[in-house]
């Protein structure tokens, strides 16, 4: 499943997906963005997992000091790096996120949203862990996943972008319950809350989950 964003939905056919979203959606990517950018500081390093063709990345930079993007995609990277010609403080690289090269305690804050945690489809645990252990002492992680709430609007967006041929056909008989299929073989799944405090338990951080816009669920941890 890594390779679905290698290989099919990279560069600019994951531009288009942002493009075609509907209005419910893209107030859905604001929200997060807005949330985001409230936990950054002007002299801060950030590292952001999952940067595609760094879609956020310049609002990242404007508010904060330098920005780090990671992608297994190297289409994507290499797209973000004609997308983000006006952005100087940044740094845009090809890495699995649940195998960080970087030193620990790096940065001071670590961003994951629009359901990473679910769409990389890699170890979860694993994936936190690493975030947790490159995060400076007091630094913020952030990973973000689906409302309950927002699963129509979601699924409409996802219906968009099947009917454009980004993502393949909808299997509406085993898509429910947060979980959207394609006849492909690409599946979307969530995070909800309880998940995401059995995840973060008994590591040294501090947790807080925190609905947004009735359309995320962000799991912000503070590295102790």
């Amino acid at each position: 499943m890594n390779n679905y964003y290698a290989e099919k939905l990279s560069a600019e056919r994951l531009c288009r997906c942002y493009e075609i979203a509907p209005k419910r959606a893209k107030q859905y990517l604001k929200a997060e963005l807005d949330f985001v950018l409230g936990k950054i500081s002007s002299n801060d390093l950030v590292l952001e997992l999952g940067c595609g063709y760094g879609r956020i990345i310049p609002e990242l930079a404007q508010s904060a000091r330098y920005v780090v993007g990671i992608d297994t995609s190297i289409s994507s990277l290499l797209y973000g790096r004609k997308f983000l010609h006006r952005t100087s403080n940044y740094f845009l690289i090809q890495m699995d996120a649940a195998r960080l090269s970087f030193f620990d305690h790096t940065f001071d804050v670590v961003v994951c949203i629009q359901n990473g945690i679910s769409a990389f489809h890699v170890d979860q645990k694993q994936l936190i862990n690493e975030s947790i252990r490159v995060t400076k002492h007091g630094g913020r992680i952030l990973f973000s996943s689906y409302s309950e709430k927002f699963w129509n609007d979601r699924l409409e967006w996802f219906r968009l972008q099947s009917e454009a041929g980004l993502l393949g056909e909808i299997d509406y008989e085993k898509t429910a319950n947060g979980i959207i299929v394609c006849k492909d073989g690409f599946t979307a799944s969530t995070v909800d809350r309880h998940r995401f405090l059995t995840f973060t338990s008994g590591l040294d951080v501090e947790t807080n989950i925190v609905e947004v816009d009735e359309s995320s669920l962000f799991c912000e941890m503070i590295s102790h």
